[in-house]
């Protein structure tokens, strides 16, 4: 509960950013700076990185309502010059902001995951249950942001608007602390990457040894528990066999008895830990294209629904709002998937949690399929519109009425129940017991990565379609001329051939097996 709440919050706070910085940076900010970005990663407990995230807000907050750093209002179009404090005060903010992200993200679902005991059928049960409503809670945090918060900043001021998530982040550190004598600790151990490293050197020196048949008489150590903290030992596996000479007791070590260099001898548990991780890389690889995909919804979705009628009655719809329903579709559907759908494919499949993580991510890639080949056909409709009323050279809306761009938000929302979600079950279950906060963090890279894909894809298509004097093409300014449908289209046969990749790659996956 207190994790829920935590990651409410903090989404609440971060989407505050995502929908408020656009204008912030615009009107105060940005007016002499172009081309500013930041990338801040870490992994780090979620204690020490969320003081990070609130002095971040709190750093905004005050750029945004104290008058040594708040940027002199814009009179018209013309708008002064922010001071280098005013620039410094606000983009310290912004990176104690990313550096905290960082932190929180990959380690607050891990850590709330980990006070489920996996020995336990109604714990396990529950478990599941708890990515589900992880991720319902950062999507209510989103819906807040999206729509109250940018209210108040819009209508009453920017720091108010700062301030409310910033002021419920703290509540939400307290709340954490608050549950520090019931949480259930898994105690730090050497870096993960540093164990990886020694499998790698320790079979690299061992190339000229034959790995044993008998995988008994590789190395394992002689405790019942795993020699790392808190984690269990792993089965042997007959895969990828170079690795198991990093195990192979060699006649020196032997006959010294000396089995405590890890660059030269490591556990079986250990060399089989890196092969879950080489297991595990296909599967993450077919995460950046859903990814990639699914970050239209801010980009051309948008682009696409400016160029249609959004006119309801009196009222008009900032095409950037229809992403709410992106929102509201997981509000909607987490309840029913954990409460409905899962006691309903449970009686099916026989499984604790309906579906198992691989059968859950792959029905979300489907249907990230349908949901990219809806947003094509809605184009293709609107570019036929746009043919018959003579549109085609005009830049000005098409009379479809935007409320068609709902079925692909939508859509999109439901796909992000079964793949999200699934990618963080599998993240967690399938990965070393002490490499559980790694694995997610890899699992949000994903995000990233299919953004710069997302990028590069476009890029690619702008180059090879347009003109020699780089007009035309597929996505021209004026979008009646072009043919955004194709371009969906093409995201559409790229999300099949990943979707049909990971299947192949889901059937062939081995399951971490415990000792």
């Amino acid at each position: 509960v207190y994790g829920i709440y935590h990651s409410l919050a903090t989404c609440l706070e971060y989407f505050t950013i995502l929908k408020v910085m656009l204008a912030f940076f615009t009107c105060k900010i940005l007016v002499a700076m172009r081309d500013v970005s930041s990338d801040d990663w870490a992994i780090v407990t979620p204690i020490a990185y969320t003081s990070y995230h609130c002095n971040g807000m709190c750093t905004l907050t005050i750029s945004a309502t104290l008058p040594a750093f708040k940027p002199v209002e814009c009179i018209d179009s013309i708008c002064p010059t922010a001071t280098p404090a005013q620039y410094m005060v606000f983009f310290f903010g912004l990176y104690l902001i990313a550096l905290g992200t960082g932190g929180i993200k990959p380690c607050v679902s891990s850590f709330g995951a980990d006070q489920f005991d996996d020995t336990d059928p109604k714990e396990r049960v529950k478990k599941g249950s708890f990515f589900n409503w992880f991720y319902f809670s950062i999507n209510i945090g989103a819906f807040i942001s999206s729509t109250v918060i940018v209210w108040i900043q819009e209508n009453v001021g920017w720091g108010l608007g700062f301030g409310i998530p910033t002021l419920l982040l703290g509540i939400a550190i307290a709340s954490f602390f608050s549950g520090t004598p019931l949480y259930r600790f898994q105690n730090p151990e050497r870096s993960p990457l540093t164990r990886v490293c020694q499998v790698l050197v320790a079979s690299f020196r061992k190339w000229n040894l034959e790995a044993p048949t008998d995988h008994s008489l590789l190395y394992e150590a002689p405790d019942k528990t795993s020699q790392i903290s808190g984690s269990r030992k792993l089965d042997h596996t007959d895969e990828m066999k170079c690795l198991d000479k990093a195990a192979v007791i060699s006649d020196s070590e032997n006959k010294n008895e000396d089995f405590s260099d890890p660059w030269r001898l490591c556990s079986v548990t250990q060399v089989e830990e890196l092969k879950i991780l080489i297991r595990m890389f296909p599967i993450w690889a077919t995460g950046i294209i859903y990814s990639a995909v699914h970050s239209q919804m801010g980009t051309l979705f948008v682009e696409q629904g400016m160029m249609m009628d959004r006119k309801v009655g009196s009222f008009s719809i900032p095409a950037a709002s229809l992403s709410t329903f992106d929102i509201v579709s997981v509000i909607f559907l987490v309840p029913v998937y954990d409460r409905l759908l899962v006691p309903i494919a449970r009686k099916f499949t026989r499984r604790e949690r309906g579906f198992s993580e691989l059968q859950r991510m792959g029905i979300g890639l489907f249907v990230s399929v349908v949901s990219i080949s809806v947003a094509a056909l809605v184009e293709m409709n609107r570019l036929a519109i746009a043919k018959v009323l003579g549109l085609v050279d005009d830049d000005v809306p098409v009379p479809l009425s935007i409320l068609w761009q709902i079925p692909q938000f939508f859509l999109f929302g439901a796909a992000e129940i079964f793949t999200v979600i699934g990618q963080y079950e599998f993240f967690y279950d399938q990965s070393p017991d002490s490499m559980r906060s790694l694995c997610s963090a890899l699992a949000l890279l994903t995000n990233s990565l299919g953004s710069y894909l997302s990028s590069f894809i476009l890029t690619i298509v702008t180059g090879v379609t347009s003109d020699d004097d780089g007009k035309g093409g597929w996505i021209p300014d004026n979008l009646n001329g072009g043919h955004l449908d194709y371009y969906f289209w093409l995201l559409a046969g790229l999300s099949f051939i990943n979707m049909v990749v990971y299947v192949f790659c889901a059937k062939r996956y081995k399951q971490k097996r415990v000792a």
